[in-house]
């Protein structure tokens, strides 16, 4: 588990969860936390309850959501059941107690809080909900609940880097269309007409120019560390059936 400095405040615990810790194996080994996984279903939930202790409390206070690669964010006043998550990708909350979680596995999940106002947040942000605003709908749902953007704190978990990520055409022409300095993000790969895409750069940056207060990058590559992390295109790569999906969580203490 991986405990930031920026976001370890008075009231606030946190972590971003990888693969190890768990009770998983195969290729789940260990903390697979992805309800959606072909995993046992009970283990995971066994997954989850290591996760809720972690930050001091219990696995029915976790809210994980039916994650779609949405734009898409939520005020969150209690959890679901797990067969009834919502089909978003950002939640916010002032409930203490309650445990906002994020499922990854190469996309960015990233973790907000404004502590004076005593509010957090979390987002699931691969490149669509990335592109279409996942983190200012975060942000913007904070604010709801008196949150100040110039005092929230953002920070970018393990993501797959730019070294491991290379996309199409038609992936970098979606970007440019929305605007052309988003060229800056996409550098030629070896292969013709790809792209080698930066994931990471554009979000921090994205979030820079929406004027959160303090944005962090953990410059950390899911790919790339296989006993750390959990990844979906590395899963692929291997031709696996399925992958497991890490955590990051937040709670107000």
């Amino acid at each position: 588990m991986i405990v930031t400095r920026e976001l370890k405040q008075p009231g606030i615990a946190h972590g971003f969860f990888g693969r190890q810790g768990g009770h998983s194996t195969g290729i789940f080994a260990s903390l697979n936390c992805g309800l959606g996984s072909g995993d046992d279903r009970a283990t995971v939930v066994r997954n989850r309850s290591v996760v809720a202790k972690a930050l001091g409390g219990s696995e029915p206070q976790i809210a994980t959501t039916f994650q779609v690669h949405s734009a898409e964010a939520m005020i969150v006043k209690k959890p679901w059941p797990h067969d009834d998550r919502p089909k978003v990708d950002g939640m916010v909350t002032n409930v203490p107690g309650l445990i906002l979680g994020t499922l990854t596995a190469d996309c960015g999940p990233v973790l907000f809080a404004d502590e004076r106002a005593g509010v957090i947040g979390c987002a699931h942000a691969g490149w669509k909900g990335a592109l279409t605003g996942i983190t200012d709908a975060t942000v913007l749902k904070m604010e709801e609940l008196g949150a100040k953007r110039a005092n929230i704190v953002a920070v970018l978990g393990p993501t797959i880097s730019k070294a491991a990520y290379e996309v199409g055409p038609e992936f970098i022409a979606r970007f440019i269309e929305v605007s052309a300095g988003n060229r800056i993000h996409f550098t030629e790969s070896v292969k013709r007409e790809h792209y080698m895409f930066d994931l990471p750069a554009y979000l921090i940056a994205r979030m820079k120019s929406f004027g959160i207060g303090t944005v962090i990058d953990s410059g950390l590559c899911t790919y790339k560390r296989e006993a750390e992390y959990f990844s979906y295109r590395r899963a692929t790569h291997a031709r696996e059936k399925d992958y497991g999906r890490q955590i990051a969580a937040i709670t107000l203490t």
